[in-house]
């Protein structure tokens, strides 16, 4: 359902933008830094879609990421081209081989050969007769200095072909090592670029999908999200998100988002480099209809209300758990909603709701136990001068 995806996005939107938290509840935004560069107050000009591509931008990128991955295929055909170069008769390195392989052979049959005269001429030496003239003697002991001599060149010649096969087989093997390695990149990078050009196809398919059919309104939905006001690290707690069909007809698939995170602390530098995902709250949900709790996760990101007859309401259970390490600041939980009609009309909520909490640290302060609110109903809004109009808990805001 494209409609998840269009208010996922718009949650995490939301949720990642550095303004959301600066104005999040009064109390942390008196208490957060004004000299900060990369802080910025929130204002209504704030909206996340001006950075949005335009339909050209994102064909465009899709082009780009298509041809960088056409060409990482192409790199990884060349390597195993030249890895499969490597084993053929003709390549280089390998006749190298072949030919030090084979002269190898030959100055060890040579070797064979001296070795077996010497032997022989040093027998003769033995086997000669008591009464030998110094004239034989003089011969045999010279037969033995010659098949020596020969013996001695053709050691050399066996080492020599010895080294240089060597050297042949270690050239023949480094290049194959360098030939993997190229391969294992050249893999690497096809992978990387596949990716990208995976999530370019799908950012044009979602603004393609997207189109102009689904419009933020104020009259279809209204969503109230309540809970504690303090949360210790390590322990879960409970909290409820409310959601109303308030529009004059039945909504027949409505879905619900919610995000939860902790707030940068006081003299936190945030921009847009800024890696909120470690500050991410891991948030599970149920209802009567699935009682057994579910994480929210980026791939399942949407509650499937179903669908909601005019006037009709629906009940969620958050159960959030701060990490045991985290240390003591503030949090806060993020709900949203949006519908999709079986006429093909659709769309969402004008606003988030938000709740801020204390976060207590593990083993230290009170400890609530954690709750669950039968018929949960939205806190009131309260409106300050000296906050940039930002709510207090469980309000809404309406900074993009």
């Amino acid at each position: 359902m494209k409609i998840r995806r269009i208010l996922a996005t718009a949650v995490a939107a939301a949720v990642t933008t550095p303004v959301v938290f600066l104005s999040a509840a009064p109390a942390f935004a008196d208490t957060k830094p004004s000299s900060a560069p990369s802080q910025k107050p929130a204002t209504h000009e704030d909206d996340p879609e001006d950075d949005m591509p335009s339909l050209e931008e994102l064909k465009a990128a899709v082009a780009a990421a298509q041809k960088a991955y056409d060409e990482a295929v192409a790199d990884v055909a060349k390597a195993q081209a030249d890895i499969d170069a490597l084993d053929k008769a003709d390549n280089p390195l390998k006749v190298a081989v072949t030919d030090a392989q084979k002269a190898v052979d030959e100055a060890a049959a040579a070797k064979t050969a001296a070795d077996e005269a010497l032997a022989r001429a040093e027998q003769a030496v033995k086997d000669l007769p008591v009464d030998a003239t110094e004239e034989q003697k003089a011969a045999a002991a010279a037969a033995v200095t010659e098949a020596k001599k020969t013996a001695d060149e053709a050691t050399a010649t066996k080492d020599a072909a010895d080294t240089k096969l060597k050297a042949a087989s270690k050239a023949l093997a480094d290049a194959g090592v360098a030939a993997f390695r190229v391969l294992n990149l050249a893999q690497k990078v096809e992978k990387a670029a596949k990716k990208e050009l995976d999530d370019a196809k799908e950012e044009l398919s979602f603004y393609e999908d997207m189109g102009d059919e689904c419009e933020e309104e104020d009259s279809s939905l209204k969503v109230a999200v309540s809970g504690p006001k303090k949360v210790t690290a390590g322990e879960p707690a409970i909290f409820s998100m409310h959601i109303t069909n308030t529009s004059d007809h039945k909504l027949d698939l409505v879905n619900a988002f919610a995000n939860a995170i902790r707030l940068p602390a006081p003299g936190d530098e945030i921009d847009e480099d800024t890696d909120f995902s470690k500050l991410a709250i891991p948030v599970e949900w149920s209802s009567a209809d699935a009682p057994k709790w579910a994480p929210i996760t980026e791939k399942n990101d949407s509650i499937e209300v179903g669908a909601l007859d005019k006037g009709a309401s629906y009940d969620v259970k958050l159960r959030l758990t701060v990490d045991a390490k985290a240390t003591a600041g503030k949090g806060a939980l993020f709900g949203y909603a949006g519908y999709e009609n079986n006429d093909g009309s659709c769309g969402y909520a004008s606003d988030f709701k938000d709740v801020n909490f204390d976060i207590l640290a593990a083993g230290k302060g009170d400890k609530p136990k954690p709750t669950e609110t039968a018929t949960p109903t939205p806190a009131p809004t309260v409106t300050t001068g000296g906050n940039n109009n930002t709510t207090q808990q469980g309000g809404s805001s309406n900074t993009p």
